[in-house]
């Protein structure tokens, strides 16, 4: 009589579940580590080598910190980290005015108002269609900046005032400032669907006990967005930070192709760039945290 085998012992649920879940996560994973891992493993090992390009392929030699040390002491290195001093002005600038721009639009487009989805949509459409060429493109032709601005002497009065290291992202503020309202489609979304989990009645009740529009914009409104404040300025750092117009990319670009520096040295500022990008992402972060932390207190 043939043996009889026992029966298996089916899958349990939770194992059942998780295989469904690395099964949706396998395509993602797969791409992070084809698309994106092994292109950052292979700019580092770039930033450490001399990069040449023949007819027989890539020639890979190892350098060291050559390209490093080139970074902080030729002319080119240092043409980049002056675009990344500028960078970091340009943040300390732009970061606030997209914000409360983003902050006051998404407070009037979360009303009841006529042709809201409209307006929401007009608002958005930058992100869309406002590449870097087409940025480009309308600031040569005048379109990115307010006339009024050099027509009031705006501009000459910055840079007869502040230092050249301070009037030079001031002045690009407002030069610029229509290119920089572009910026805040996004946010403007993120802070209307925060917006839009406060309960109602948290505001009827602050009527009912005397608070005017004033008071329940800042003591309901704005704790209500404090967390979202945080996503914001993060969004809107790596947003400006990874902008093909950027004055850091375009070096980063341009390096890349020339004769006397290469992918090698190309490599080595890019990892030098997203260090200096990590750190005022740490600061900023740290900042936010603290000031939240002693509102809490208070």
């Amino acid at each position: 009589m043939p043996e009889m085998r026992a029966p298996k012992k089916p899958m349990k649920r939770e194992k059942r579940m998780n295989l469904v879940g690395w099964s949706m996560l396998l395509p993602w994973t797969i791409g992070f580590l084809v698309f994106t891992f092994y292109p950052i493993l292979t700019s580092f090992r770039y930033s450490l080598s001399d990069v040449d390009l023949d007819g027989a392929g890539i020639l890979v030699t190892f350098v060291g910190l050559a390209n490093y040390r080139a970074a902080f002491s030729s002319a080119a290195g240092f043409a980049f980290l002056q675009s990344v001093l500028d960078f970091a002005l340009e943040v300390l600038f732009k970061v606030p005015i997209i914000t409360v721009f983003a902050i006051i639009i998404a407070v009037l487009l979360n009303q009841k108002i006529k042709l809201r989805g409209f307006f929401r949509a007009i608002y958005f459409l930058p992100v869309i269609i406002a590449s870097g060429p087409v940025i480009t493109q309308l600031a040569n032709q005048g379109a990115a900046t307010i006339p009024l601005v050099e027509q009031m002497g705006i501009l000459d009065f910055i840079n007869a005032t502040f230092t050249p290291a301070l009037a030079r992202p001031i002045a690009g503020v407002f030069d610029e400032l229509i290119v920089i309202l572009w910026f805040s489609g996004v946010q403007i979304l993120l802070f209307i669907a925060s917006l839009q989990k406060i309960d109602r009645s948290v505001y009827e009740a602050a009527m009912i006990d005397g608070a005017g529009p004033w008071e329940s914009f800042w003591k309901i409104t704005m704790p209500a967005l404090q967390s979202m404040v945080r996503v914001s300025v993060i969004f809107t750092i790596i947003n400006l930070a990874t902008f093909s117009e950027n004055p850091a990319i375009q070096h980063i670009k341009n390096n890349m192709f020339a004769l006397e520096t290469g992918f090698g040295f190309s490599s080595a500022i890019a990892w030098i760039y997203f260090v200096a990008l990590a750190l005022i992402l740490g600061i900023v972060v740290g900042l936010l945290s603290a000031f939240a932390r002693k509102k809490a207190r208070t």
